[in-house]
C-alpha cells in the first residue's frame, strides 16, 4: 500500500499545481491508513481520476455551484452524505440532495463553495483535520442551467457524522447511502430501507426505477431518469446522476443495471452545447 500512498500524493501535488482553481490536499498517508484496503482502492481511483477542465470563464459566478460528495467508512464499506430538502423550500422540496448551493462571490473556487454550502446546511466544520479533499469531478448541468462541480471529500474520523445539525431552513434530514449500492442497489437489502407504498418510496419495483423521457430542451433527446430506495427519500435526478458518475469513477466498472437511455446524450460539453450554455472560445 506504501507505493498507492505516493502515487496519491503525487497525483494531488500535481493536480493543484496544474488547476489552481481546484484546491486539492494530500492526504496524509495515516488517513489513508484508516482504510480497509478495498476503501484505499476506492479513493485512489477517484484521486486519479483524468478529465479536461471546462474553460468556465463566460459563466457568471452566479451560475456556477458545487455539491459535496463526503465520503466515510463505516463496517468496511464508503459512504455518502445525503440531505432530505426541507419541504418549505421553493425548489425541489422534499427531495434528496448532496450538501451543496450557488457560488458565493467571496468563494475563491468551487471548493471553498461546496464546503461553505455543506457548513450552512449541516454543519460540517469548515476546517477540520478529519476532511480530505481528494478530487473534483466533471460539472453537470442542473435543471435550472446552474453548472454544478462535484467536489469528493473524505471523512476520515465518522464519529463526526454524529455531530451535524439540520438547517432549519434548508434541511429536514440528514442521512447516509452506501456508495457502491448506486452500482448494485441489491446491496441495499442489508439497510433498513423507506417503507414501501410510502411518500418515500412509491414505485412499483423494490429497489430501483427508471423512466424514460424525451426533453425538448436537449433537442428532443431522451433521458432516463433514475430513482435509489434508499433509508430516507428517494435518491433521484441530478443527485443520482452525479452519484452513478462517482460510482462508476470510485469502482471502476459500470452499473448492473443498463445506465442510458437509447441515444441519450452524455458528457457536459454535449449539454453545453445541446441547451445552448455560453463556452469559451478558447
Amino acid at each position: 500500500m506504501e507505493h498507492e500512498e505516493e502515487k496519491l500524493e503525487q497525483h494531488q501535488a500535481a493536480d493543484g499545481q496544474s488547476n489552481q482553481d481546484f484546491s486539492m490536499t494530500v492526504i496524509p498517508t495515516d488517513a489513508l491508513a484508516c482504510l480497509s484496503s478495498s476503501s484505499q482502492e476506492t479513493i485512489l481511483r477517484l484521486a486519479a481520476h483524468a478529465w479536461d477542465p471546462p474553460d468556465l470563464s463566460a459563466f457568471p459566478k452566479s451560475r456556477l455551484a458545487a455539491v459535496l460528495i463526503l465520503l466515510y467508512e463505516e463496517f468496511g464499506e464508503l459512504r455518502v452524505l445525503l440531505t432530505t430538502r426541507s419541504k418549505a423550500l421553493r425548489t425541489h422540496a422534499g427531495q434528496t440532495a448532496l450538501p451543496g448551493g450557488r457560488a458565493d462571490e467571496s468563494d475563491i473556487d468551487v471548493v471553498q463553495t461546496a464546503l461553505r454550502e455543506a457548513h450552512e446546511e449541516v454543519a460540517l466544520p469548515l476546517s477540520s483535520p478529519h476532511i480530505h479533499t481528494v478530487a473534483t469531478l466533471e460539472p453537470f448541468i442542473s435543471l435550472h442551467r446552474l453548472v454544478v462541480t462535484p467536489i469528493i471529500a473524505l471523512l476520515t474520523d465518522p464519529t463526526l457524522i454524529s455531530t451535524l445539525r439540520a438547517s432549519q431552513d434548508e434541511v429536514s434530514l440528514i442521512f447516509s447511502h452506501p456508495l457502491e449500492a448506486i452500482l448494485d442497489p441489491s446491496i441495499l437489502l442489508k439497510e433498513t430501507l423507506a417503507a414501501a407504498g410510502t411518500e418515500d418510496w412509491i414505485y412499483e419495483t423494490e429497489l430501483h426505477s427508471t423512466t424514460d423521457s424525451v426533453v425538448a430542451a436537449l433537442g428532443d433527446a431522451t433521458y432516463r431518469m433514475h430513482r435509489f430506495r434508499s433509508t430516507a427519500s428517494p435518491v433521484k435526478g441530478l443527485t443520482a446522476d452525479i452519484l452513478m458518475h462517482v460510482a462508476e469513477v470510485a469502482f471502476g466498472r459500470p452499473p448492473v443495471y443498463e445506465r442510458w437511455a437509447e441515444g441519450q446524450p452524455r458528457g457536459f460539453a454535449t449539454y453545453f452545447k445541446l441547451l445552448g450554455l455560453p463556452q469559451s472560445e478558447n
